[in-house]
């Protein structure tokens, strides 16, 4: 499953990406003592200009008044406190002005392109080494981007989610993906490696907690990850919900999405044949494992070029084009359907919804696209039903977001 969002506790983002000082962001983040802050990367959301910043303040802390919130400046800043009848909203801009913030409205796009300050590879088992890498502020907040897949690999795109300046960004590839060697490796490949793998990576950075950012599968290893190490966890941010049950893998491979994408399904369902289409995920299994690199191959093209067709509620090249890449469609498909063949390596269907209670107290973001084809919004509903207590965001962008 394959990356947009709305921040939670808005105001300490924009606040880390608009402050004219490092100083500023620090002095804000004492002033609202948000239980994330500030660890929520500014990602782009839609709100009208002028209620950005009332909005934003407005998830600093919900039990909190913005008159409150204005006059908690006011004490700390020796300004004088509004009153009632004042305008809030116009007088927190002379507030924000005095800490040095430069621009109060949320941001219309990802940050720009970056380059890894340093990278790595670290050898997490006798076999797997993998591929890491740093970005941003080497002194700033840390934050871990999972990808999706699993089997996709990072790109420098997702560094572009996180504002550089304020946070130091922690890609990785997971075992068998991207750069992380032996390439498309099944071998002493799970969910449960993948989380040990977490740990070690933590430990080889020296960083004692991380926020953690995970979307589609990256969701799924966010909250596994979460559900295991609690206590190294900050906050943690999901969008596109995947929760690796039936349900949804039977939606996705057995032919529901394909009533909304019948000619994207065609090639997918035709490549397998007729007496074997019971179960495509053990069809696939057959010829992604062959001895015949060939056939490998064909099946790997077929798998991910319909969930690349399927990705964008309208068809979008570059994610085409990526299921076109031999190396990228034989790690993508062998790896992801590995996985799901063996229902996540989780004990029951529903594991992560039925360990919610161990990371309840911990700040997180739901992050879903209403339209998503690929991990449709009734996994992100269930998700919030159960942990209400998350902050939970529907959009209508048109894509697995």
């Amino acid at each position: 499953m394959s990356e947009f969002m709305a921040g939670h506790h808005g105001c300490l983002a924009l606040f880390s990406t608009h402050c004219g000082s490092s100083s500023a962001t620090t002095t804000v983040s004492r002033l609202f003592s948000s239980p994330l802050a500030p660890v929520v990367p500014c990602i782009p959301y839609t709100t009208p200009p002028r209620a950005t910043l009332v909005y934003a303040l407005a998830w600093t802390r919900p039990t909190t008044s913005l008159l409150g919130i204005c006059n908690r400046m006011s004490q700390s800043m020796n300004m004088r406190p509004l009153k009632e009848n004042q305008d809030v909203t116009g007088d927190l801009a002379a507030r924000f002005a005095k800490l040095g913030v430069k621009n109060s409205s949320a941001r219309s796009e990802i940050y720009p392109p970056i380059e890894p300050n340093r990278t790595g590879f670290l050898q997490v088992s006798d076999i797997h080494s993998l591929y890491w890498e740093e970005s941003g502020n080497p002194e700033g907040q840390p934050i871990l981007f999972l990808h999706g897949g699993p089997g996709s690999g990072t790109s420098g795109g997702n560094r572009r989610f996180f504002d550089p300046e304020f946070y130091r960004i922690i890609l990785f590839d997971q075992r068998g993906a991207g750069k992380s060697t032996p390439h498309a490796c099944l071998e002493d490949n799970t969910t449960w490696a993948l989380v040990s793998d977490i740990e070690k990576l933590r430990g080889h950075l020296k960083i004692e907690k991380w926020q953690v950012f995970g979307g589609s599968w990256g969701s799924t290893l966010a909250l596994t990850y979460t559900q295991s190490y609690p206590e190294r966890v900050t906050g943690v941010i999901m969008r596109g919900i995947f929760l690796l049950r039936k349900k949804e893998i039977d939606w996705f491979y057995q032919g529901g999405a394909a009533a909304i994408y019948p000619d994207a399904w065609e090639p997918y369902r035709g490549h397998i044949p007729v007496e074997e289409r019971g179960d495509f995920l053990e069809a696939y299994s057959k010829r992604l494992n062959s001895p015949d690199e060939s056939v490998q191959l064909a099946a790997a093209k077929a798998w991910t070029n319909w969930e690349m067709a399927t990705s964008y509620l309208v068809p979008n090249d570059e994610s085409l084009k990526r299921g076109e890449n031999e190396k990228f469609a034989l790690a993508f498909a062998r790896v992801e359907n590995h996985y799901f063949r063996n229902k996540g390596f989780f004990r029951t269907d529903s594991f992560l919804l039925e360990n919610i209670d161990k990371i309840r107290h911990i700040p997180a973001v739901i992050v879903q696209g209403r339209y998503d084809m690929v991990c449709p919004m009734v996994s992100a509903w269930d998700l919030h039903r159960a942990w209400p207590e998350a902050d939970f965001r529907v959009n209508t962008y048109p894509a697995n977001s």
